[in-house]
């Protein structure tokens, strides 16, 4: 009898802890999105050259690089539901600095710490995620990206509405931070009931990542490469080359996290239908297409509706590498923990690398790399996703 009420606890789907890190996911891509509509007006307030705005987003992906190995200590200690309510309140903290900084080395200092913050965050809730997703039996990562997704839009949106208020760059960043200061301590709340332990167990011990594995982080950081220079570079793109108003040219990034929260809606059940390796490649042969679009007819139209294709064809691709790591020969938190990790990489040297190229060779011209990282990832993504599910 005792043995079959236990059987049938550990068959219980954790909803609540879904709907907390569902929250978190939510929270941050918000803050993300909030921060992408204000990079042009800090650019200008602080007469940043493209070059010098690189190398200031580049101290954000230092941070990150820093940061990303205590977030895997802080999961075995206190539990990945813990650690990733702690990460998110330093996010809180970390995300109205840049508003504050007077010069190009204080918005450098402040823009690590963000780094720091979000890299972190990033990690540990993509674990948390991972663990609900092996306990829920099902796939379900999707849910978790499209609301992250969803956040960026709302974040967007929200920045661009209150710049069109006459809002100034800090209350642009401090209003959305009090909206997702309330989401992490409602998520937190809910999700530290009971998973905490749990996590905590499944995370125990250490297997070295396959070589399929170490092909999904190659995939995730190229993916993520070019949605982070689209999230912070979309708007520039828009305002410096296409002559946009500041909060115009943030509708460039809208369409491009709308399109992008819409698919992951659907993304699990297009998993299910068509099978994870046709939904990467097409997704990346949609990516393509975009950003030869955005880049071949330079009008405002067709950016958006560029943006917009390649936010569609990356919506599920992540999602899918990261359960394909976790379903691999290694344990789930190791492989995903990898995948993760690198496709974090990818997001946070996306950004200075165009800037660093837009600074010698023009903005245009250094979004070509997006367009080769995407046509690599249509060619090969398909097999390295099959490939690592048989291994």
């Amino acid at each position: 009898m005792t043995s079959l009420a236990t059987s049938h606890i550990e068959h219980v789907k954790p909803l609540k802890e879904r709907i907390a890190t569902i929250g978190v996911f939510l929270a941050n891509g918000f803050g993300i999105g909030a921060w992408a509509v204000e990079v042009p007006r800090i650019k200008e307030s602080l007469a940043l050259s493209d070059t010098s705005l690189g190398i200031a987003l580049f101290a954000f992906a230092l941070g990150a690089i820093v940061a990303m190995p205590l977030a895997g200590q802080l999961a075995p200690r206190f539990g990945s539901g813990r650690a990733t309510a702690l990460l998110g309140a330093a996010f809180v903290i970390a995300l109205p600095l840049p508003a504050f900084a007077p010069n190009m080395a204080a918005l450098c200092a402040v823009l690590f710490a963000l780094g720091a913050a979000n890299g972190a965050l990033d990690v540990s809730m993509n674990g948390h995620a991972s663990t609900i997703e092996t306990q829920w039996r099902a796939p379900i990562m999707s849910s978790f990206h499209a609301a992250w997704s969803a956040g960026g839009l709302l974040g967007a949106a929200t920045g661009a509405m209150l710049q069109r208020g006459g809002v100034g760059v800090i209350g642009g960043l401090l209003a959305p931070d009090a909206f997702i200061a309330v989401l992490i301590v409602c998520a937190a709340v809910l999700a530290l009931r009971d998973l905490g332990p749990r996590v905590a167990a499944a995370s125990s011990g250490f297997a070295w990542p396959s070589g399929g594995v170490m092909k999904l982080a190659m995939l995730a950081f190229l993916c993520m490469l070019v949605e982070g220079a689209v999230a912070d570079w979309s708007a520039v793109y828009l305002r410096s080359t296409l002559s946009q108003e500041a909060s115009v040219a943030a509708i460039g990034y809208s369409a491009f996290a709308f399109s992008m929260a819409a698919c992951r809606i659907v993304g699990d059940v297009s998993v299910r239908r068509f099978g994870s390796s046709r939904v990467v490649a097409l997704g990346g042969l949609i990516a393509v297409a975009g950003l030869a679009l955005v880049l071949s007819l330079p009008t405002m139209l067709t950016a958006c509706v560029g943006f917009a294709m390649v936010g569609v064809g990356l919506a599920n691709i992540v999602p899918v590498i990261f359960s394909a790591a976790g379903r691999s020969t290694v344990t789930p938190a190791t492989g995903v923990s990898m995948a993760a990790t690198a496709g974090y990489a990818g997001f946070l040297v996306g950004p200075p690398l165009i800037g660093l190229g837009a600074g010698l060779l023009g903005l245009r011209v250094a979004l070509c790399v997006l367009v080769m990282a995407t046509l690599i990832v249509c060619l090969l993504g398909g097999k390295a996703v099959r490939t690592a599910r048989l291994a």
